[in-house]
C-alpha cells in the first residue's frame, strides 16, 4: 500500500497543516469537494470524521456536524464510498477520526481491510485508553493503517509510555475538555512536547482549540504541526454547500501560517 502519511512530515523541519471535517456534513458530494478545496488549499494531511451517535471527545460545533450527517443518512460504507471518490482525483494523505464502537460494529478485519485498499493510512480512536489499544492496533497493522496516540495534559507520567510506542505521528491534545475554538491555550505545551521528545522522535502535532493563524503559528513553532477541526466545521456550518472557497481560504491562511513557524 502507498502510505501516503510518509508525505506529511517528508522533509526536515517541515511544518504541516491538518484539517479535519465530519464525512456526510452537509452531503457526501459537500464532503469529496471539500476535501479536494484543502488538498488544493495546502493541506497536508486530511482527518475524516466518521459520523457517531455519541462523540464524547467532540465539542458542541463537532456533535452538531454529526448529527446533521446521520440525519442525513451517512453511514460507514458510504464515508468509505467518500473516500474513494476522493482517491480518484487525489493523493492527498487520508486519516480517520471516529470512535471504537463504529469500527467494532463494521468488523475490525473487514474494516481496515477497506481503509488499505483506499488509501487510508492512520486512525485516530480517541475513546480507545492506552491499555486497550491493542484490540484496534493488531487488526490495523495487518493493513497499513497506524494508530495514532493521543496525549493529553492529564497524561502526565505517563506520556513517554504512549510515545515511546507511537506511530506514525502524535496528536498533542493542547488543552481538558473536548474540542472546539479556545480564545486562550494555557497548557505547558512545549514541556509535553520536550517529555515525548526524549523518547522518539515521531512527529508531534497540536490539535484542540486551534482556529486562528497565531494560534497555529504557535503550536507549529513548538511541534512539527497543528491540527483544526472545529473551525472548518463552523464555516460548514454557516455556509453548508457552498462553503469550498471559504474553507479554501481558510485552509491556505492557517498552511502559510504553519509554513512560517
Amino acid at each position: 500500500m502507498n502510505n501516503y502519511l510518509d508525505k506529511v512530515f517528508d522533509t526536515p523541519n517541515k511544518k504541516a497543516f491538518i484539517a479535519f471535517l465530519t464525512a456526510g456534513d452537509p452531503d457526501a458530494d459537500s464532503t469529496v469537494k471539500f476535501i479536494l478545496e484543502m488538498d488544493k488549499a495546502g493541506a497536508d494531511l486530511i482527518e475524516i470524521g466518521i459520523p457517531f451517535s455519541d462523540p464524547t471527545a467532540e465539542g458542541v460545533v463537532i456533535q452538531e456536524a454529526n448529527i446533521r450527517s446521520l440525519s442525513n443518512g451517512m453511514t460507514t460504507d458510504g464515508v468509505f464510498e467518500i473516500v474513494k471518490r476522493v482517491r480518484e482525483q487525489s493523493e492527498i494523505p487520508l486519516a480517520f477520526m471516529t470512535y471504537v464502537n463504529p469500527v467494532f460494529h463494521y468488523g475490525y478485519e473487514k474494516f481496515y481491510t477497506k481503509c488499505e485498499e483506499l488509501g487510508i493510512s492512520a486512525i485516530i480512536i480517541p475513546d480507545v485508553p492506552y491499555e486497550e489499544k491493542a484490540e484496534v492496533e493488531a487488526p490495523a497493522k495487518t493493513h497499513g493503517v497506524e494508530v495514532i496516540s493521543m496525549i493529553a495534559p492529564t497524561s502526565e507520567s505517563r506520556i513517554r509510555q504512549i510515545a515511546s510506542e507511537a506511530e506514525g505521528f502524535i496528536y498533542v491534545v493542547s488543552s481538558m475538555g473536548v474540542t472546539g475554538v479556545r480564545s486562550e491555550i494555557k497548557t505547558d505545551l512545549p514541556a509535553i512536547v520536550e517529555n515525548i521528545r526524549t523518547v522518539t522522535d515521531v512527529p508531534c502535532a497540536i490539535g484542540f482549540g486551534i482556529s486562528t493563524p497565531e494560534q497555529a503559528k504557535a503550536m507549529a513553532a513548538i511541534s512539527d504541526g497543528a491540527i483544526v477541526g472545529s473551525a472548518i466545521v463552523k464555516i460548514i456550518a454557516k455556509y453548508g454547500k457552498d462553503a469550498a472557497p471559504y474553507i479554501g481560504e481558510y485552509v491556505k491562511s492557517m498552511k502559510n501560517a504553519v509554513a512560517e513557524a
